[in-house]
């Protein structure tokens, strides 16, 4: 499994409205891609600032190209994003999952190892 990682800061007082637009956008295309094992969104308000994280979960690097496109490496933003966000950072991070929860009965346990899907 594959995470794909990618980061933004808006200003504090928008971050509920930007947190509604990232729903409406890139996390319905990220769920709706072939291969998406989930998304995370993560926000940390600090003053005046508010920094987003998204973690996409993914089979492999060719489902990823399916919504990335070619250059997996290169972010993609949306038509509004560059309204809300200080900086449209042009790079995503791929690391590679070793350890996962394993859900059980609603209670996260550890998981993963080398075969980690």
């Amino acid at each position: 499994m594959i995470a794909r990682t990618w980061h933004g800061t808006v200003r504090a007082e928008e971050a509920a409205a930007y947190l509604s637009y990232l729903n409406g956008t890139g996390v319905v295309d990220l769920q709706a891609t072939e291969g998406n094992r989930g998304v995370y969104v993560l926000r940390r308000v600090d003053g005046e600032r508010a920094e987003f994280l998204m973690i996409s979960l993914w089979r492999d690097l060719e489902d990823i190209r399916a919504f990335a496109g070619e250059d997996v490496e290169r972010a993609r933003y949306y038509p509004e994003d560059e309204a809300f966000l200080f900086e449209l950072v042009p790079r995503v991070t791929h690391y590679e999952v070793l350890v996962r929860p394993e859900i059980q009965d609603g209670v996260g346990e550890r998981g993963g190892g080398d075969d980690a899907e």
